[in-house]
């Protein structure tokens, strides 16, 4: 028994080391195909669409479309650091979604890794073909036959930083065709991506894919065709700034009432009541909820948080309701987040398991149509449907009757008092003003959850109007 248990030892060590071996060929062959194999720096330009992630009308649609009039990504694969420069236009006409709509004329969009930048940043170097290559041969790779769509494929994969794994699919040219990953997100969990790479050409002895279609979470959010590529050509690339840690900064705007900024972050909304606090908006990350949720218990000490309300889906509205579900909140929101909420809350979390993950709580989400209230008998909060919004379909407002002041988010753009305002004003602040108008809101503040605290004189220069 003793020997046959150690034939079987050794039989699988060989097959390990076999499959290794075969991969490293597989790998060192696809890389001197390609060209790459002394690959120490690459740039490639180019145009197409991009998409903004998160930012859909609602849940059930694409992320929104933008037209890159010029796309440049530079990558230093030795030193594990890249840039990426697009310019883009407004390409869903009218305006549908989020992602800084409407877009007036071009705006550029820079993004700077480096080794210290996190992975979600870094791992954008890994799915290009050849740095997918280059961190197969550092992280013990290994291989297996696989066909898709009638076509086959070496299947090469590894796992980098012990967590993340990464699969690469070479056809019998010894082309990378596809790279796919997981990252985690604070929303979807385990996000999958997966990048497409076609129409293969030679470029100064590098072949390079021209089409570039990469998803994330099941929708584009790049679509590129690339017209020229420098192999090892002299690429600066600017260190990245580091995030600011969690800020929290309290401005207590009527009695019970505090608004919750800091950092440029997007803000919440505490609001006291008898026995209990509803907290308005969960924005960004995990981290900015706990940090939030810390400065509400020494405003409000001893009462629990029973409600978070959430404006709208967007990502960056969105990313910290889990931590509020975990706290034993229930989640206010429209009635077409139900079952987006209802199957996001138990998406797996395992790359980076946060507080629902690891208590397992039930998510209570408690959805509306029109309008509902929010009341002890004492204080009164109302939540409108903003119908119609092009910006999201599920958007709401907040409403306090008694203090006369609307919450609101997205809707128009601060615009400095001493700056013009634009001839044609946002639709999504048209829109706004419609509702308002609608249900006859009377109201003097406005808390944005973008932004400063401002008023009715402000939304009015802003929209053209004069009341």
């Amino acid at each position: 028994m003793k020997k046959l248990i150690f034939l079987i030892v050794i039989l699988v060590a060989i097959a390990s080391l076999s499959d290794a071996q075969d991969a490293q060929t597989v790998i060192n062959n696809a890389l001197k195909l390609l060209g790459a194999s002394d690959l120490k720096t690459l740039e490639y330009s180019g145009s197409g669409l991009s998409f903004a992630f998160g930012q859909n009308p609602n849940p059930n649609t694409p992320w929104p479309k933008f037209n890159v009039k010029s796309y440049t990504k530079g990558i230093n694969y030795e030193s594990g650091a890249s840039s990426q420069r697009l310019v883009r236009t407004q390409g869903e006409n009218p305006p549908r979604g989020g992602g800084q709509q409407p877009v007036i004329g071009e705006q550029t969009q820079n993004q700077d890794i480096d080794s210290n930048s996190p992975w979600t940043g870094r791992v954008q170097i890994l799915i290009t073909p050849y740095g997918f290559l280059k961190g197969a041969l550092a992280n013990k790779p290994t291989v297996k036959s696989s066909s898709v769509g009638g076509k086959k494929y070496n299947v090469v994969s590894f796992m980098a930083e012990n967590k993340y794994t990464l699969n690469g699919y070479v056809n019998d040219q010894g082309l990378i065709e596809k790279v796919e990953t997981w990252v985690d997100n604070a929303v979807l969990g385990d996000l999958p991506i997966e990048v497409n790479y076609s129409d293969y050409k030679d470029f100064n002895g590098l072949k390079f894919p021209t089409r570039i279609v990469q998803k994330d979470g099941g929708y584009p959010v790049y679509d590129l065709t690339i017209n020229d590529v420098k192999p090892n050509a002299d690429v600066t690339i600017q260190p990245p700034v580091a995030p600011a840690a969690p800020m929290v900064a309290v401005e207590k705007v009527a009695d019970g009432i505090y608004y919750v900024a800091g950092g440029g972050a997007t803000a919440s909304i505490a609001v006291e009541f008898t026995d209990f606090v509803t907290v308005i908006e969960a924005p960004l990350s995990e981290g900015r909820s706990l940090a939030v949720i810390a400065e509400i218990k020494k405003l409000i000490p001893n009462k629990p948080i029973k409600y978070v309300v959430n404006t709208h889906h967007h990502f960056d509205h969105s990313s910290g309701l889990r931590t509020y579900v975990a706290e034993g909140a229930a989640v206010v929101t429209h009635e077409i987040n139900k079952v987006f909420y209802q199957n996001t809350f138990r998406l797996p979390h395992t790359l980076n398991p946060d507080k629902l993950e690891q208590s397992k709580k039930k998510a209570v989400i408690e959805s509306f149509a029109d309008k509902k209230t929010i009341t002890d008998g004492v204080r009164t909060i109302e939540l409108y449907h903003i119908a119609g919004n092009p910006h999201n379909d599920g958007i709401i407002m907040v409403y306090f009757p008694k203090e006369r002041i609307l919450a609101e988010a997205d809707m128009f753009p601060r615009i400095p008092a001493n700056a013009p305002v634009p001839e044609k004003p946002s639709p999504f602040t048209v829109n706004l003003l419609e509702n308002i108008d609608r249900l006859k809101l009377d109201f003097d503040m406005i808390l944005p959850f973008h932004g400063t605290v401002s008023n009715k004189a402000e939304l009015m220069r802003v929209s053209g109007r004069s009341n």
